[in-house]
């Protein structure tokens, strides 16, 4: 058995210890566990964050393998239970906290309130507006980081990262839609790395206040 500091060490390696401790505990929510959401959250947990909060109400099916982080066996189960157990490959001694779950502004402040950064990776828009607007508007010190324009085999330098405002950050190309576009998984993954990137860099305090 491979012990927790051996674990911590590995997927901290060329980190100071300053660094390897704002990342293990910090607290970061992942909103919606398909493209975008099960790739944030493996990458999170490679980069040593060890407390996730992770919330979705779906369950994986085989039109997701193209672009989701689930494989054949996970067919039929919910995307909450079955990211967790991939997680705990990477991480055995992470907290996950992972609830099968439709976000709703109701239940938001109970959901959220413990986290420091939320990663949105809904589907719909209007999802993606209830819960940008109701984390902004209920909090002041929260972060939250979207994603928006990941469909299609556009080029990856269009995948970019953008402060809007003081809380509030927005990935993608911000204008392909999946309505129109096919949905390539490598290109929904680029976004997903840019969300986990940039939550890591504001919890080491590499982005501008």
């Amino acid at each position: 058995m491979i012990i927790k500091e051996e674990i911590n060490a590995a997927l901290g390696k060329g980190l100071t210890q300053a660094q390897l401790d704002a990342l293990h505990n910090a607290r970061v929510a992942v909103v919606g566990l398909g493209g975008l959401g099960s790739n944030i959250a493996i990458a999170l947990t490679r980069l040593g964050i060890a407390q996730l909060y992770l919330y979705d109400f779906d369950k994986v099916e085989l039109s997701n393998l193209n672009r989701q982080y689930y494989f054949l066996d996970d067919i039929g189960q919910y995307k909450a239970d079955a990211l967790v157990k991939h997680l705990r490959q990477i991480n055995p001694y992470a907290a996950l906290h992972s609830q099968v779950v439709k976000v709703t502004q109701e239940k938001i402040p109970a959901l959220l309130g413990d986290c420091d950064i939320i990663c949105e990776a809904l589907d719909d828009a209007a999802g993606k507006a209830m819960l940008v607007s109701t984390v902004l508007s209920t909090w002041s010190n929260k972060k939250v980081i979207a994603g928006s324009g990941i469909a299609g085999f556009g080029k990856a330098e269009e995948i970019t990262s953008k402060k809007i405002t003081k809380n509030f950050y927005l990935c993608g190309d911000g204008s392909s839609d999946f309505h129109d576009l096919p949905l390539c998984g490598a290109r929904i993954t680029l976004c997903a790395m840019q969300q986990a990137l940039l939550a890591a860099r504001i919890i080491l305090d590499l982005e501008e206040n």
